[in-house]
């Protein structure tokens, strides 16, 4: 005799581990070097002077860093709240690395006129 019940549904894999954590390593520590450069940049907007940067590319440079941060923390929020591994697409990146360019000149323009800038506070590494 034959049977004819079908066979129960194959439960999904565990996903790898090694590479889900690889992919949360990576990804914090792109996103913590996004907000350590967003946050500098605006440390670096509080001494820049109208002279080198008008006050309304400074305006708006300063809300597409605080936007950016906020969308920085929503990410990180959306893939703890996640079961599973979750990537982020290049796409969505990719405003926030030109940004972090957008502040490296603006960190390079203020060092070739001679503005004093504080010093960079690199938050220390957990262990």
């Amino acid at each position: 005799m034959i049977d004819s019940t079908p066979p129960p549904p194959a439960s999904a894999p565990e996903p790898d581990a090694e590479p889900a954590e690889l992919l949360d390593q990576l990804l914090d520590s792109l996103f913590g070097d996004f907000c350590f450069w967003f946050e500098r940049g605006l440390v670096l907007l509080e001494h820049t002077p109208d002279h080198l940067l008008p006050l309304k590319e400074q305006q708006s440079l300063r809300q597409r860093l605080e936007e950016a941060l906020q969308a920085i923390a929503a990410t990180r929020s959306l893939r703890a709240a996640c079961s599973t591994p979750m990537a982020v697409d290049m796409d969505a990146m990719a405003p926030w690395h030109r940004l972090m360019m957008r502040v490296w000149n603006l960190s390079s323009m203020l060092r070739i006129a001679g503005v004093e800038l504080p010093p960079e506070q690199r938050p220390q590494p957990q262990a």
